[in-house]
């Protein structure tokens, strides 16, 4: 009985594994027809590898495509990172013009400071008002971060500079408005524009090649270039005066006086009240000079002092 079974369960198994799929191929023309029989197992296993075929080159295509998006997501971003740190680059150049404008400003202030006997400010204490917490290092991956932290760390700085500088400057403001009219007659801008041709001290002379005491400032440029007062106050001498040619000379009062030498044209009379700024002559080179040049003194309580102490338009 048992054997019978097996045999019957083994002929209805061959059966089916025998089973075939016949293709007829009946041709144009009158030709013979052709059939093709194929074992319906073997078309399972090829549909079978065609199915493997198809999700593997999905899953290889899908990747590709992934790699392809991060490659170009990665150039975008270097692109961008190099923009970051161009526009860093520039920003770190405005800053350094910027410092250097607040360390003239500092130097104007030290200087009007100075002119008015105002108390001066210990340089321990202005960098203790410009310092503050130390901030936390971050964790720097590129330039653009590097300079980032920089950038943002020289703004706090100046920005700190900027806001004890305004309070200093108050200060001043406040006391000095105490002291207008002693202001107005102190002289504080450059008389004409150019250039510092010779400066006050000890100084080689031109004509005798010796060095002696100038007790002034050159500022050459060209003639008739406008000649300007310095401050508010009487014109005391207007005319030639030997070797400095063609000279007018300012009483400010409170111990000031101010000299203008070697000038083509002299624009003023004596007795003149004069106002900052107001024109008095035009530069020339009369007297003894060796070209166009403007010889300027400040006279303190009757001793010739540094005019440089004396300016604070540098840029005039």
């Amino acid at each position: 009985m048992k054997m019978a079974g097996l045999k019957s369960l083994w002929k209805r198994s061959s059966r089916r594994n025998s089973r075939k799929l016949t293709m007829m191929l009946i041709p144009d023309g009158g030709s013979s027809s052709r059939q093709y029989r194929l074992p319906l197992n073997s078309l399972y296993i090829l549909g079978a590898v065609l199915a493997v075929m198809v999700v593997t080159t999905g899953f290889l295509g899908a990747g590709y495509l992934t790699s392809r998006v991060s490659t170009e997501e990665l150039t975008q971003l270097r692109v961008q990172n190099n923009e970051l740190s161009r526009r860093y680059e520039t920003m770190r150049w405005e800053l350094a013009e910027l410092n250097s404008k607040y360390e003239d400003l500092i130097e104007k202030e030290i200087a009007i400071r100075g002119m008015f006997d105002l108390p001066v400010i210990d340089p321990e204490q202005r960098r203790l008002g410009v310092g503050g917490p130390t901030h936390n290092v971050p964790a720097i991956t590129s330039r653009a971060e590097e300079l980032a932290y920089l950038t943002e760390s020289d703004l706090d700085r100046l920005n700190r500079l900027a806001r004890f500088e305004i309070a200093k400057f108050d200060e001043v403001l406040s006391i000095l408005n105490g002291k207008k009219n002693i202001l107005d007659h102190t002289p504080s801008i450059r008389p004409t524009r150019g250039w510092i041709s010779r400066g006050f001290g000890i100084k080689r002379n031109p004509f005798t090649g010796e060095s002696q005491p100038h007790r002034g400032l050159d500022l050459a440029n060209h003639r008739g270039t406008p000649v300007i007062a310095s401050a508010d106050g009487r014109v005391t001498m207007a005319g030639r005066n030997g070797g400095m040619g063609k000279m007018v000379v300012i009483n400010h009062g409170n111990g000031f006086f101010t000299r203008y030498g070697h000038l083509d044209k002299i624009k003023v009379s004596r007795r003149d009240k004069v106002r900052r700024g107001d024109v008095i002559g035009l530069m020339g080179s009369t007297g003894y000079s060796t070209g166009p040049h403007l010889h300027y003194e400040v006279i303190k309580n009757g001793k010739s002092v540094n005019p440089l102490n004396y300016i604070i338009d540098a840029n005039y």
